[in-house]
């Protein structure tokens, strides 16, 4: 069977583009791997009824990405250029009490990821370490991803990790795999995802859009750069960045609204009706999602670098550059300022009277934000926080290098749902085999694992609104 391979590159001066894209042809299926350069890439193959129709898809593809500036290269020829990360600066805090802090679990690098869900606890770092622990404080898995990562984000059940390599890894089950595959040349600073839809802001001020299927969907650039903010719903996706908040309509038709803030925007929050602006001119600002009034300020003493909200919107918190954390009445009036004793909070979230913050100092800090611990703390009695311990035996988890890495089974299991990649269009889908679903519909599944005519068993699905299933659960193939 013959083989063709057409290598490009894409690499600009002054830290612009720096990505490779390569395709394969071989027999009738056509690979494209893609990436920065210097790294592996990611993988996407496709099938075509006839060789021919195989080589002009090849072809296409080819000149597009010419068209696009890309040139043919050899491959090792130039060298992989460092990821951005973020830099970011902690003062003491000026506060005269510390905040009461329940335990502390130091991940070894700076973190900037955290999620509080129902039953534990999920934080990672620059170093690409994904840690759950209980609410208590025991660590209990450790997931070890390629690159650091830069957020993580919760899509009901379903939790995500963006991270410094370009590609999102859906951390639901045990073992992670890689969901989304964002353009190599965007670096990503913030994510979040909406049944399926992952919105990215970045470096540049730019917001792309991916749907489901791993498929770009659309994008735009923001009138700053630095876009530390990106929060979405099924009204709009809300984009915070050097100039203000701007509201996207979701399928990309329009601007909805922009708002200036009081500074760049660090950080962003959403509840139902209002989005939260943690700004660079010390000061958080609540938008309203309809039209992006500002309907209430809360002042800090630095820059904010992140901020939540109670579950009521009664109350928000605040983090700053100066190792301090705040608690503001919702029109504004500030209740208390406490100094972490960890570091600033790069994110937060609040949950059952409780304040988790991952700091500087790649910490996650439990806090216990109730009415009396704060104001035993305003009075100077704090309880001594516990320092947890990784076990020794922490089980590790990685993801599955190629599609012949997944955990294999002869036969579905009782309550196992089994799902097809089938050819589609010049892509694989991936469709329900199992009685009781609609078999019209796509599975969102793993891109890296499939394979045309595998077949996997999935421990259930879930229908989205907008006319799919999701995976909840193991991932396994049936051979």
């Amino acid at each position: 069977m013959s083989r063709t391979t057409t290598y490009l590159e894409l690499s600009q001066e002054g830290g612009g583009a720096h990505k490779f894209y390569e395709v394969t042809v071989e027999g009738t299926n056509v690979s494209v791997r893609y990436g920065r350069i210097g790294t592996p890439g990611q993988l996407q193959t496709s099938s075509f009824p006839t060789g021919q129709k195989a080589r002009d898809a090849a072809q296409r593809k080819i000149g597009e990405k010419v068209r696009k500036g890309y040139a043919p290269a050899v491959q090792g020829g130039r060298a992989a250029r460092p990821v951005t990360r973020r830099q970011v600066s902690s003062a003491p805090s000026t506060a005269r009490a510390a905040a009461p802090v329940l335990w502390r679990f130091r991940t070894g690098s700076a973190a900037f990821g955290i999620h509080i869900g129902e039953d534990r606890c999920w934080v990672g770092n620059q170093a690409g370490d994904v840690y759950t622990l209980g609410h208590d404080g025991e660590v209990l898995a450790r997931y070890s991803l390629p690159e650091g990562v830069k957020c993580l984000v919760a899509d009901d059940f379903w939790i995500y990790a963006g991270c410094d390599d370009g590609t999102v890894y859906d951390l639901s089950s045990k073992v992670p795999f890689a969901a989304y595959a964002v353009a190599p040349d965007v670096d990503i600073f913030w994510l979040d995802i909406h049944e399926g839809v992952l919105d990215v802001s970045d470096a540049d001020g730019g917001l792309t859009v991916i749907d489901h299927e791993d498929e770009f969907q659309w994008s735009r650039r923001s009138t700053g750069g630095q876009a530390w903010m990106v929060r979405a719903d099924g009204r709009a996706v809300y984009h915070g960045h050097q100039r203000g908040v701007t509201a996207y309509a979701p399928d990309g038709n329009g601007e909805l609204w922009h708002t200036p803030t009081a500074g760049g925007v660090l950080f962003g929050w959403q509840e139902e009706h209002a989005v939260y602006a943690g700004t660079a001119r010390n000061v958080v600002q609540r938008l309203a999602k309809a039209d992006g009034a500002v309907e209430a300020t809360y002042r800090c003493d630095a820059a904010v670098y992140s901020c939540a909200t109670s579950a009521d919107g009664r109350h928000v918190f605040a983090g700053d550059s100066a190792s301090s954390v705040y608690c503001f009445d919702a029109d504004g009036t500030r209740l208390w300022k406490l100094r972490t004793g960890g570091g600033s909070a790069l994110s937060m979230q609040y949950r059952e009277e409780r304040l988790y913050m991952v700091t500087t100092d790649g910490s996650l800090l439990c806090m216990d934000a109730s009415e009396a611990a704060v104001a035993d703390a305003r009075r100077g009695s704090v309880p001594v926080a516990r320092d947890v311990k990784s076990a020794a035996a922490l089980p590790t988890y990685t993801p599955p290098s190629s599609a012949a890495a997944v955990a294999t089974v002869s036969e579905a299991p009782a309550g196992g749902v089994v799902v097809e990649c089938i050819p589609s269009g010049g892509r694989l889908r991936v469709h329900v085999v199992s009685e009781g679903y609609e078999p019209s519909w796509n599975v969102q599944f793993p891109r890296g694992i499939r394979e045309a005519g595998a077949r996997y068993v999935v421990d259930a699905l879930h229908p989205a609104d907008s006319g799919f299933y999701r995976v909840r659960g193991e991932i396994r193939r049936l051979v």
